[in-house]
Formats: structure tokens, C-alpha cells, sequence
């Protein structure tokens, strides 16, 4: 039978007659001593080997009676000296006594010779089976297979030592343990051994095999070096020697059998005795409870380095064949059985009994929620640690990582860290490619540790204080630790030892999603039906690293066919099959998605694509987050491969920005204050990030946000596509009207000049639907808030930030509006695009950043109601409401002055004076460019026409406002200032210093007319005293002082044209009309500032000349005088007229 090719049959009297006498109290032998010892003599004349030196006085013991092996000469000095003198009347505790001494007390070698001798020649005797069947009766009824053995030949006992564990009778047990130590304490004992490894031991020098020249102690070193030679074929060490078939079953069958009791194996005993005392002084022998308790101990300090040694090479043996642990074997035996892991004819034999087949069986039954026996579980978590921790344990890692560890991992101690570097190196370099890797990338799917991350016991050390803190909540050894750990990744909370750790598992776990126990759970049906997976541990070398990861989150969030870049070319999407996950599936995804968009090296797909990108432009960006914002920012510049996928995680960004972890935790504040229903929300759609960008500029905003939330805006202008609402919005619009076009500024300009031409043209059915034209708004708002979200003007004014606006932060406008003040000293080109970006505010007043945010009160207080395209002009109107706040007032002023620097600048203006402009100011426009400012020109040239009252009633309504706005503040009129800018600071500079502007600077050029040596100034000057003559409203200091004189004396003359005016005029003349002193004061000398006008600048044409006796105070008595003269011309010629004609008809008679 097979049993007797594995163990010899062990006929030892000398051990019956001292159990037998142990076992029935000290009774008479059941086998006489001399019949014994004539039986061992006959043996040895047999079997003509074997003599054993005996001496005289050992003959008379021998025939005299009981033969004890205490009084042997050979060995009497020993017993003496090491065994106990109550142990000396029993031969079988001489022999433990001797065979196992409890020190390093060398044993004479002719005592060794016979015990030897001894033992060999007894295991030839048939008679020890007939004791086995009467100790063991009973239990050989119950085990069948020794129940049914051929007696005679000595295989009962061998069966009864292969089925020790299932013995239950005590002194059957006793029998059969005693046995087996005698058995193993000498590999010649072992049946078959010495015949199938002879040439072997011979040729690794393990030893010789021949009689008496090794002691008892140098047995046990036989096996020893077969084994680590069967190890270093394993791990294909340089110069290996290749063990035969026979001798490598024999010695996995010595370690097996060896495997419930840590004394049979030899040269562990004696490697490890004084560390088991050490360790596991209180763990009993027996089932394996010693060996689990040292490997337990096996990286303490204290553990003896040949104690480590002979472990690691007992542990190695059981990484290729679980049978060598005892305790597993037992606990798996029933699951082994109930899920067929060593059942699979297409797998060979020794593959099935690798530890990590059974690990990888095993494993696979647990995630598909099959039930696994708790005992058994425990024992694949202890030896899933022990693969973590030491590296040497897998054959696969010594072969193929051997040049890795000798350059970089050499001289690391165990405990995992060794594995670790490896696990660094590999992520380091980013190449996943190799036998090293692919290695690693095992032995992270056999030891699983995303299960338990007490498997990696270098994570368990380096982050216990993070757990402890941030994790406390969380059951010990729970899947959902690593997760709580990536949250807090890059917190306060987390430590640089247990971040690296972190980082270096998760490298792995990202690139096979099996190895995330909770998304497998969750999404393994998902998986199969869209992505093709297989079983738990069945890989496709076909998928690429993280391919299904991948395959998972474009359907997640996939809420329509949205057509990203790359998903039609994916392979591992079947377009007929429903693309849907289920909502669990889902919100593991964005959970984990989230998670792992910390790092670039957490995105297999990202890495591999990128790799000569991310080298080539990010280099030197190495912090946290850093890689992907590099490539994000050189997004035009990478090759096509890398291109897409950064696009399309740059898309699904734009969907869920919680992808952005960084960002999230830098916005917390903001999003606690101003955007947390929206962040509750399952499902994001890019609500948060909108809620992000309105919301920049509250106080809660710290700059780290700011940063980011302006980085992603940035990154949006590169591709409408990034703009998730936008994109959803507009998607149809931007196929129909903007073909071709990519760039999210493009497609808003695009967009936006169609709507506007539409909106002029006031076509019925507008090109662009109504939900794009809304997130079109969105989008031109946020693009105002700054410069860089424009790049055309950002790139034209880039010299010119930098020499004005060094110190101006981005944001708010601020950089925009520091431009526009600085916008006469700008480059050409930088100052028309401010020109053009002013004119598109003007129009649309909403597109102002800077104005709707300081007016932002004032709008909602002043101009609810108002169209937004008219927000300018209602808050132009109450800018000198009691209510206005200073701030705002102060924004309106430097938009008006703005305004009326060029009529373009102000649409009112422009509409109301479309026919009047060409008309009067033709000349102008011929000299005009379209990107420069005309510096009032143009509105100065229709003021001097409305002061002949020659313009259109709309255009006048709007030159009257303006003349009213500019007598109140100098600054408003650009000509005023272009041509006075040495008189105003010179003749009025205490006026110019007032806090509030109200008329001070005209009146006092005015009164300092004389004093004014600058013809252009003096021109001007005089222009606002003929304005004036128009209307009195255009002079506020005037019609302060008679406002009340108007209201009693002029109140039923409606204003302009100078009616009222006239009005005042002839009540000043009318001695009976008593006017307020300050009006009369003024009046009077308004007369004086007009005649001296008058002189100064006397008409210079016909059409001049009329134009000033219509806007004359004294227009009627004018009109009167010339009315008069004109009959009176006409009488006299009619007169003189009939004189001649008489006088010419008498020289005719004549």
C-alpha cells in the first residue's frame, strides 16, 4: 500500500518492553528480554550488518536476564552523565534521554554507534506489529485504511504513524507518538528515504550516509540540506542542483509528517530549543502549536539567527505544499473538500498543493460570499501575514526581484519591508511591466491584504497611530480601514511612514480590482456583464492593469451617451449590453475614484499612457496632486493617448469634482457655509463646482481654494467638454454652429455672437436654445471674474501685468480693472483688446465683474426691476441718492468717465444719436480706428450742436444728461481734461482735492478764464459757458442758487433750450421781480462771463452767429430788432423802388 512507501515499519523491543511496562503499571513484559535479545542476534546474523560491540560484561547481562541499556559499556558513561538515575531501568527513557539531551552534550561515537545499530536491525522484527495490534485495537477497527493493511510486513504500524492525528486512545496515541520520535531521529529510520535521496545527499554534500560517521545529532542536518536545496531549486538560485522526483516526494512527506510536532524535525529541535523555552515555554508539543508560535516570534531581536534560518526554510516548504502546516491542513481539510480546490484535473499535482492555490481558492469562495470555516480563516489569515511579511517565502519574488533587492532593498529586515521597497520601486519607476512586477502583483492576490490590513504587518506598524486617531470608529481588521486611510491621505491626521506604506499597497490594489473586497463585492455582477470579468481568481492576461476599474467608472458615470473621448475604441464596453451600474456598484466607484485621484500612480491607465509626458513636462512636480495639474495645464502638448485620457478624467471632474479630494478639503469652509445641500447630494453633476465658483471670493475662502477652484476654471477654458453643464447644455448647439471648434472660449465667443446677431437682427427663432443660451450666461460670468479665463486678452496684456500690475492679485476683476486705469500707457495691442472688452461691458453691464460686486447691494436696492442690460444706466440715475453707497458711487464714476471718452463706449448714447453722429461729426469718424478711443470727440462735438439746438430730440435728451453729469464733475468730460491737465492742478487744486465732486473745477476755470494761458483750455472753457447759455441745468452752481427763483418765476416754462434761462434773464432785467441775492449774484455774473465769451471767441461764421443769438438770454429782443429791420428794409425799397421806376418812365416820355 502507499503507506508503506512512506514510512518503514519500527519493530523496537527495547521501546515495547519499556511503553508495555509503563502502560500496565510495572507488570511482567508480555515479551521476555532474553527471547528479545536472541531475537536481535539472529537479526544481526541475518542481516549481517549492523554489529554492535559488546563486551564480556555485556554477554553475562544479556544471558543473565533483563537487558538494560543504562549497564552497557558503549553508553554507561553517558547515561550516567546525562540522564536521570530514575530513568536508568528504562531503556525507552535512556533512549529519549540520550537522543535528546537537553544541552549541546556531545555523545561518545561508540554509544552512538549502538544505539543506532540497535534501532536499524530492531525495525526488521514482524513482532512489534503483534504489540501495535494489541495496544491499538480499537483504534485500528476505526481507521479503515489500517484495518485492511496486509499483516506481517510491518505496514500497520506506518499506517498508524501516517493517521496519528486521528488517534483518540490514549495509549495507542503514547504508543504511536514514542514511535515516531524514534523514527525521526535518524532519516535512515524512514522508510524509503535513504533508497530515493542516497544519490542526492551525495550530491549537495549533505552528509554520508554510511553507519556511525555522523552522531545523532547530524541526522537531522541531512534533511535539513535536502530541504534547502529543494528551496533553492524553487527559487532557481545560481547553481542550483535539480533534486529527482523521488527524493523531493520523500522529503515533502518527512516535512509533513513532521509537521504536528516540532521535535520530529530534527534540526529545528535542536536549531530552536533554547528560543522555544524562550517563546513558547508555555505552548504544549503537539498539532503544530509550536511551529505556529515561533514563526509568530521569528523577526523578534532575541531570536537566534539559526533558529530564523530553519524556520524561514520550513515556512518555504509550506509555500509549496500546504500539507507541511499542520494546523492549516487540518482547519482547511473540509473547505479544501467542500469548494474542489484540489480536485482540478487540468492543474498538476504539485501547483494544486502550493499554499498560494489553496490561499487563492479559498479567497475566491470568501468574496463570492460563500461560507468559509472561521477556523480555517484564521489559519489563511496568519499565513497570508507570514507571505508579507517575509519576501523569501515566494519563490517567484527571490527569482525575479533578486537584482532589485541586491541594488536597492539589500540589508532591510523582514517584518514586510523588504517587500515594501520592492513595492516602492516598482511604483517609482511607473513601468508595470516585467517579472518583478508581475511577481509582486501575485503576491498581493494570494496574501490579499485590502481584506485585512493586518496581513501587511509594515502598513499595521507604520500606520496603528492614524487608525487610532481617524479610524477608531471602524472594526479591527474591517476592509473599510484602507479606505478610511486613503481619506485621510494627505490630512493632518495622517504620518509620513504610514502615508508611504499606504501608497505603496494601493499601487497594486489599483491595478487589479479584485483586490478591493468591498468593490468586488458590490460590483462583481456589474463587472461580468459589461466588462467581462472572470472569477475571483482567474486573470486575463489579455486586460491591461486597471482595465476594469476603468470599464467601471466611464459607466458610472455615463448618464447618457455623451460620446467621451476613447469609449468607442474601448474594447472591454459591449455598446448592446445596458450600460447602467447599480446604484451600490456606483457609489463604490466614485468612493474609490475619489480616493485614488490623490496620486496619478493610483491610475494605471493615466500612468501608462502618460509616462513620456509626465517625465517630459513634470519632472519636477512631485507634491501631492501636482502631476495631474501639470499634465491638465500642458494638455495641448501631450501625444494623443496621454491626451485623451487626461480629458476624459478631466470630464468626469467636471461631473463629480469630489474627484478633486484636495480641493474638497481645502474648500471645506465654503462648502459648509454656502454649498453643503449641494455636496450632500449623491449625485453631483457639477453643482458643487458652480456653487465653488460663485461663492470665491466670501470670507470663508481660504487661498488654497481660491487656487484651486481658478486652476480648474482655467483647465475648463481648454475645452468646452470640461464644463460639464455646459457641455450637457450646449452639446447640440456647438455641433450645429460651432463645428470644429474646441476651445471652451472659442465655443462661448461663438455661441455668444450668434445669440447677439440674432438678438439685433431680431430674428423670431433664435440658432441657439434657450437652456444653452442660460448656461451661456453662466459661463461669460465667470469668465469676467479673471483675466486668465480669457486667454486671448491674457496673453496680449501678459507684458503689460507685469510692468503695471505686478502687484495686483488675479481675481476679481482686479487685474482687468487695474488695465483699464492704466489703459493710456498700454501696448497697442493690449489696449485694444481692453477697449473691446470694455465696449462688451458697456453693452452688457452683467459681463462687469468688478461693478456688479461693489454695486451688488445698490442693484438690489436701486434696480430689482431693471433689464440687466440697463443695470449701468438705472444705477447712473441713483448714483446721487442719499442711499448710494460711497463705494458704488465711486465704481459708477469711473464708468461714466469711461463711457464718454468714446460715444462706442456708450450704447444709449449711440442708439439715440445713430442719425445725429455721421451728420455733424463726420469729420471725426474719418480719422477714427476701431480699437482706439476717440477721447470725447465725438461727444464733444455734439454738445457744441446741442448748444446750437440742432440735434434730434433723442440724441439731445441723452447730450443733456451727459452735459448735466460732466458740469458736476470735471472728470467726465475727457476734453476738458486732455486739454486742461496743467491749468486744473495749477489754477484750481484745492477744488480737484475735494472729497465729492459738485461743479467746484468748471466754476473756478471759469473765474480764472483770464488767467488761462492754454488756447485749447480756454477753448473748452468757453464751450461750457456757451453749453450753459443752453441750459441751466448744465450749470450746477446756477441752478443751486435760483432753484428756488425757478420754481416761482419760471415754473410753467418747461426746461431746455434755453427757456429757462431766458426766463431768469428777463426777470433779472424787471425791476419788479425781487430774485434770491446768491441767484442774482450768479446771473450777473454769468452776463459778464458771457460777454467776455463774446469778445474772446467772437462768431466765426454765419452759422455760428445764429447759433449764438438762439441760445442769447436776450434771443426775443434780438429776433425783434432784426424782425424790425428786415420791414423796415422793405418799405424803404419798396419806396425807393417806385422813385426810380418813375424816373425812368419820364426819360422814356421824354
Amino acid at each position: 500500500m502507499a503507506a508503506c512507501r512512506r514510512v518503514q515499519r519500527v519493530l523496537l523491543l527495547m521501546f515495547l518492553s519499556g511503553w508495555i511496562c509503563c502502560a500496565y503499571g510495572g507488570k511482567s513484559q508480555t515479551l521476555d528480554d532474553d527471547n528479545v535479545m536472541d531475537n536481535v542476534e539472529r537479526r544481526k546474523n541475518q542481516g549481517g550488518e549492523g554489529k554492535a560491540p559488546a563486551d564480556a560484561a555485556s554477554d553475562t547481562i544479556r544471558r543473565r536476564g533483563a537487558w538494560k541499556l543504562a549497564e552497557e559499556a558503549a553508553c554507561r558513561e553517558d547515561v550516567i552523565r546525562i540522564c536521570p538515575k530514575h530513568s536508568w531501568n528504562n531503556n525507552l527513557a535512556v533512549l529519549e534521554c540520550l537522543q535528546d539531551p537537553k544541552d549541546e552534550t556531545e555523545i561518545a561515537g561508540e554509544c552512538n554507534h549502538l544505539l543506532w545499530n540497535y534501532k536499524f536491525n530492531l525495525t526488521k522484527d514482524p513482532k512489534f506489529e503483534t504489540v501495535a495490534s494489541e495496544v491499538c485495537k480499537s483504534t485500528i477497527s476505526e481507521i479503515k485504511e489500517c484495518a485492511t493493511v496486509e499483516r506481517g510486513k510491518g505496514y500497520l504500524v506506518s499506517c498508524l504513524v501516517e493517521h496519528r492525528s486521528n488517534i483518540s486512545e490514549y495509549q495507542c496515541n503514547q504508543y504511536v507518538t514514542k514511535m515516531t520520535s524514534i523514527i525521526y531521529s535518524d532519516f535512515r529510520l524512514i522508510c524509503g528515504f535513504m533508497e530515493n535521496c542516497k544519490d542526492d545527499i551525495n550530491t549537495l554534500h549533505c552528509g554520508s550516509i554510511n553507519l556511525g560517521e555522523k552522531d545523532i545529532h547530524s541526522q537531522g542536518e541531512v534533511i535539513a540540506c535536502l530541504e534547502k536545496g529543494l528551496v533553492s531549486e524553487a527559487e532557481e538560485q545560481p547553481g542550483q542542483y535539480t533534486i529527482k522526483e523521488e527524493c523531493k516526494k520523500a522529503i515533502m512527506r518527512v516535512a509533513e509528517l513532521s509537521s504536528d510536532d516540532f521535535h520530529l524535525d530534527r534540526h529545528l529541535y535542536f536549531a530552536c530549543r533554547e528560543d522555544r523555552e524562550r517563546f513558547c515555554e508555555n505552548t504544549p508539543a503537539g498539532e503544530g502549536k509550536v511551529y505556529k508560535c515561533l514563526f509568530n516570534h521569528k523577526f523578534e531581536e532575541s531570536m537566534s539567527d539559526k533558529c530564523k534560518d530553519a524556520l524561514s526554510t520550513r515556512q518555504k516548504l509550506i509555500a509549496q505544499d500546504y500539507k507541511v502546516s499542520y494546523t492549516l491542513a487540518k482547519a482547511c481539510k473540509p473547505d479544501l473538500r467542500k469548494f474542489r480546490c484540489n480536485m482540478d484535473a487540468a492543474m498538476p499535482r504539485a501547483r494544486e498543493a502550493k499554499l498560494s492555490y489553496l490561499l487563492l481558492c479559498l479567497e475566491s469562495a470568501v468574496h463570492r460570499g460563500q461560507t468559509v470555516s472561521g477556523e480555517c480563516q484564521g489559519e489563511m489569515l496568519d499565513y497570508r501575514r507570514m507571505l508579507m511579511e517575509d519576501f523569501s517565502l515566494s519563490p517567484e519574488i527571490v527569482l525575479h526581484c533578486r537584482n532589485e533587492i541586491d541594488t536597492h532593498c539589500s540589508g532591510l529586515h523582514h517584518k514586510g519591508r523588504t517587500l515594501h521597497c520592492l513595492m516602492r520601486m516598482s511604483r517609482d519607476k511607473g513601468i508595470f511591466e516585467g517579472h518583478c512586477q508581475k511577481a509582486l502583483q501575485t503576491l498581493i492576490q494570494e496574501t490579499d491584504p485590502g481584506a485585512d490590513y493586518r496581513i501587511d504587518r509594515a502598513l499595521n506598524e507604520a500606520c496603528e497611530s492614524v487608525i487610532q486617531t481617524a479610524c477608531k470608529h471602524i472594526r479591527n481588521g474591517d476592509p473599510m480601514i484602507l479606505s478610511c486611510l486613503m481619506e485621510h491621505l494627505y490630512t493632518d491626521k495622517m504620518v509620513e511612514g504610514c502615508e508611504q506604506r499606504l501608497l505603496e499597497l494601493q499601487y497594486f490594489i489599483s491595478r487589479d480590482w479584485k483586490l478591493d473586497p468591498i468593490l468586488y463585492k458590490k460590483c462583481q455582477n456589474d463587472a461580468a456583464r459589461i466588462c467581462h470579468t472572470r472569477g475571483w481568481n482567474e486573470t486575463s492576461e489579455f486586460m491591461p492593469p486597471g482595465a476594469v476599474f476603468s470599464c467601471l467608472y466611464r459607466h458610472a458615470y455615463r448618464t447618457e451617451m455623451q460620446g467621451r473621448r476613447g469609449a468607442s475604441e474601448s474594447s472591454d464596453v459591449n455598446t448592446k449590453v445596458s450600460a447602467s451600474l447599480s446604484r451600490d456598484c456606483k457609489t463604490e466607484v466614485q468612493r474609490i475614484l475619489h480616493q485614488r485621484a490623490l496620486d496619478v500612480k493610483l491610475d494605471p491607465e493615466l500612468q501608462q499612457r502618460c509616462m513620456t509626458d509626465l517625465g517630459k513636462w513634470c519632472s519636477e512636480k512631485t507634491d501631492t496632486g501636482q502631476e495631474l495639474e501639470c499634465l491638465q495645464d500642458h494638455l495641448e502638448d501631450l501625444v494623443p493617448n496621454c491626451r485623451d485620457v487626461v480629458g476624459n478624467l478631466t470630464e468626469l471632474e467636471s461631473e463629480d469634482i469630489q474627484i478633486e479630494a484636495l480641493l474638497i478639503r481645502a474648500c471645506e469652509p465654503v462648502i459648509q457655509s454656502y454649498c453643503h445641500e449641494v455636496a450632500d447630494n449623491q449625485i453631483d453633476t457639477g453643482d458643487l463646482m458652480d456653487c465653488l465658483v460663485a461663492n470665491k471670493n466670501q470670507k470663508e475662502m481660504n487661498e488654497k481654494c481660491v487656487v484651486g477652484v481658478t486652476h480648474f476654471q482655467l483647465i475648463q477654458m481648454k475645452d468646452f467638454r470640461f464644463s460639464y453643464k455646459f457641455k450637457m447644455a450646449c452639446k447640440e448647439d456647438v455641433l450645429k454652429l460651432c463645428p470644429n471648434i474646441k476651445k471652451k472660449v472659442d465655443v462661448v465667443i461663438c455661441l455668444s455672437t450668434t445669440v447677439r446677431n440674432d438678438t439685433l437682427q431680431e430674428v423670431k427663432d433664435q440658432r441657439v436654445s434657450l437652456k444653452c443660451r442660460k448656461q451661456l450666461r453662466v459661463e461669460e460670468l465667470e469668465m469676467s471674474e479673471d483675466i486668465r479665463l480669457e486667454p486671448d486678452l491674457y496673453e496680449s496684456c501678459r507684458q503689460d501685468i507685469k510692468q503695471h500690475c505686478q502687484n495686483v492679485v488675479f481675481g476679481n476683476a482686479q487685474v482687468i480693472e487695474c488695465l483699464k486705469e492704466n489703459k493710456k500707457v498700454l501696448h497697442p495691442h493690449c489696449h485694444q483688446k481692453v477697449f473691446k472688452l470694455q465696449e462688451t461691458e458697456m453693452m452688457d453691464p452683467e459681463l462687469d465683474f468688478q461693478l456688479m460686486r461693489v454695486c451688488k447691494q445698490m442693484i438690489r436696492r436701486f434696480c430689482t426691476e431693471t433689464d440687466s442690460k440697463n443695470i449701468l444706466q438705472c444705477l447712473k440715475q441713483n448714483k446721487n441718492s442719499e442711499l448710494m453707497d460711497p463705494k458704488c458711487k465711486q465704481m459708477i464714476t469711473k464708468r461714466q468717465i469711461t463711457q464718454n471718452t468714446d460715444y462706442r463706449l456708450n450704447p444709449v448714447l449711440r442708439k439715440s444719436c445713430k442719425a445725429d453722429i455721421p451728420k455733424f461729426c463726420q469729420s471725426i469718424l474719418n480719422k477714427a480706428t476701431d480699437d482706439n478711443e476717440l477721447e470725447g470727440e465725438v461727444i464733444s462735438c455734439l454738445k457744441l450742436k446741442y448748444a446750437d439746438q440742432r440735434l434730434s430730440p433723442d440724441c439731445e435728451d441723452q447730450i443733456r444728461v451727459i452735459l448735466q453729469e460732466s458740469a458736476l464733475d470735471y472728470r467726465l468730460d475727457p476734453q476738458l481734461q486732455l486739454q486742461c491737465s496743467d491749468e486744473i492742478p495749477r489754477l484750481c487744486a484745492e477744488e480737484v482735492a475735494a472729497q465729492e465732486q459738485t461743479g467746484q473745477v468748471e466754476e473756478c476755470l471759469k473765474f480764472n478764464l483770464l488767467k488761462i494761458k492754454h488756447e485749447g483750455c480756454k477753448k473748452e472753457v468757453l464751450n461750457i459757458l456757451k453749453e450753459s447759455k443752453a441750459d441751466i441745468f448744465v450749470d450746477p452752481v446756477l441752478h443751486t442758487a435760483c432753484a428756488l427763483d425757478i420754481k416761482h418765476q419760471c415754473a410753467a416754462i418747461p426746461p431746455g433750450r434755453g427757456r429757462q434761462m431766458s426766463c431768469l434773464m428777463e426777470a433779472l432785467q424787471d425791476k419788479r421781480v425781487r430774485l434770491q441775492p446768491e441767484c442774482k449774484k450768479r446771473l450777473q455774473d454769468r452776463i459778464d462771463m458771457w460777454s467776455f465769451a463774446a469778445k474772446v471767441a467772437p462768431a466765426e461764421g454765419f452759422s455760428d452767429l445764429a447759433g449764438q443769438v438762439f441760445t442769447s438770454p436776450a434771443k426775443t429782443y434780438i429776433l425783434s430788432m432784426l424782425a424790425m429791420s428786415v420791414v423796415l428794409l422793405f418799405l424803404m425799397g419798396l419806396l425807393c423802388g417806385r422813385i426810380t421806376k418813375r424816373v425812368t418812365q419820364e426819360l422814356k416820355d421824354r
